[in-house]
């Protein structure tokens, strides 16, 4: 699976009515952290089918990061069946990427 862009107009059908669990990652281009974040992400993406991989842009979507109360970027989020069951801020190892799943 590919990674796929949210954004207010599909997250509805991308994210709450996803039929497995989604690993949200909200990031911005400017920040170093989450570009250190991204390949670890999109990995992710690739290897693991049973998982929907979406990244949303901070800056383009102000209204789905004051959603999740996002103060920080790299900022993971993990959904599952419409609701939040994991979090965490900042640059992570794939390691403990995985374990948020």
């Amino acid at each position: 699976m590919s990674v796929v862009n949210i954004t207010q107009v599909n997250f509805q059908e991308e994210v709450l009515k996803a039929d497995r669990p989604v690993l949200l990652d909200f990031w911005a281009s400017w920040c170093g952290p989450c570009r250190m974040v991204a390949p670890v992400v999109e990995e992710i993406a690739a290897e693991r089918p049973d998982i929907k991989v979406g990244k949303v842009n901070v800056d383009e979507q102000p209204e789905l990061a004051g959603r999740f109360g996002v103060m920080s970027i790299p900022a993971l989020v993990v959904m599952k069946d419409g609701k939040v069951v994991n979090q965490a801020v900042g640059a992570r190892p794939k390691s403990q990427i995985l374990a948020l799943l």
